[in-house]
């Protein structure tokens, strides 16, 4: 084994408990999710009291205006806010979660590995479609919406990893992913990057994902393997399997797996992107805007 056990002291773990469990019931139970949001990242951050002397009144600088407001999520804009596809009813609740969850890495706090952990796993059980258990989410986690994100049980995901869920993301039991690993789940088109398409990535059970690497959209990632770090993935990498280099291949099979683990021409990994394509509608009252007002049209011909 390479970890011991580690515990607070009892009067700390009591009031780590008591605050993950009052967390918990209030966003269980019908209480406005973003006011719940709100009330504890003012406590966190220690601006009760400002709080309270600006709603009774008392004037404060704009600046403080600006970060008081800013603890609640509605005064707030995500990324993936302006995403054209997103399922506006699930999106908000998500958000909400989501800011919390950003906040809260910014506290102190965030940097007490016992506290946050069970913290972040709380957090998750609301925030992910389905959040298995002892899983350990480490700081700087980014997600798009978090509610096209399954995960098992016992998975690690360390820092500054960005899992994308724009299509939809499954990570399986016992998996690991290192600090910096980008999943993706769509793409842009080449020639107009306005024009999103959307898949379903996976990660299996007892995969790992190490440093700094990128998984495409639509890749899965086998049972048992591993992808080296700053690797990326543009195919399907078998079970068992251990892949390396961009675009990634597979330069063997973990020892004792030989027999168990399909063989591989040339190390190439099959691309299966178009059959894990999530097709979606867009609202016939949308208004589409261009972010970049360019000319798409190709050059023509010189004569």
């Amino acid at each position: 084994m390479t970890k011991r056990h580690v515990s607070l002291p009892d009067g700390a773990e009591a009031g780590v408990r008591g605050f993950i469990d009052e967390v918990d019931e209030r966003l269980s139970s019908d209480e406005d999710t973003c006011e719940v949001v709100r009330d504890v990242l003012i406590d966190l951050h220690g601006d009760r009291e400002a709080w309270e002397a600006w709603q009774d009144g008392e004037s404060v600088s704009r600046a403080e205006r600006v970060r008081l407001q800013g603890y609640d999520p509605c005064n707030a804009t995500l990324e993936s806010e302006y995403y054209a596809e997103k399922d506006e009813d699930r999106f908000q609740r998500s958000k909400h979660l989501q800011w919390l969850w950003r906040q809260f890495d910014a506290t102190p706090m965030a940097d007490n590995v016992e506290f946050a952990l069970r913290f972040r796993q709380m957090l998750g059980n609301h925030l992910f479609a389905e959040c298995g258990e002892d899983c350990r989410f480490f700081k700087g986690i980014s997600v798009t919406y978090g509610h096209n994100i399954e995960v098992g049980d016992n998975v690690v995901i360390h820092d500054d990893v960005h899992l994308d869920d724009r299509g939809k993301l499954t990570i399986g039991d016992r998996a690991s992913i290192s600090d910096g690993v980008h999943l993706y789940s769509h793409d842009h088109d080449i020639v107009d990057q306005t024009a999103v398409r959307n898949f379903h990535t996976i990660v299996e059970d007892d995969a790992r994902v190490t440093y700094d690497a990128m998984v495409r959209a639509g890749c899965r990632v086998g049972e048992n393997s591993v992808v080296g770090a700053r690797s990326v993935v543009q195919g399907d990498v078998p079970a068992h399997h251990v892949v390396v280099g961009s675009p990634a291949r597979s330069v063997r099979v973990k020892p004792g797996w030989e027999e168990a683990a399909d063989e591989l021409e040339d190390g190439r990994l099959p691309d299966n992107q178009d059959d894990r394509e999530i097709e979606y509608d867009l609202p016939d009252d949308l208004e589409q805007f261009d972010e970049f007002q360019r000319d798409l049209r190709p050059p023509s011909p010189q004569h």
